[in-house]
């Protein structure tokens, strides 16, 4: 499969490649920040209900 893409890739033109290269990073990002935005979602709904803990706690459970 990779080898196909590279081959049809290659076959176009430079700026369609750049086109191509551009909308390929997109769907990278996407999908490596997909975790963190999961992640900040569900800790902003525990912030709204009231679900975190104070700066204090924080530092007091790593027992530093």
């Amino acid at each position: 499969m990779r080898s196909d893409t590279i081959e049809i890739v290659e076959e176009l033109d430079q700026s369609d490649q750049a086109k191509v290269t551009y909308f390929a990073k997109l769907l990278l990002k996407q999908e490596k920040y997909q975790a963190l935005k999961t992640e900040i979602e569900q800790r902003r709904e525990e912030i709204q209900q009231g679900e975190s803990i104070s700066h204090d706690e924080f530092w007091d459970a790593l027992n530093v």
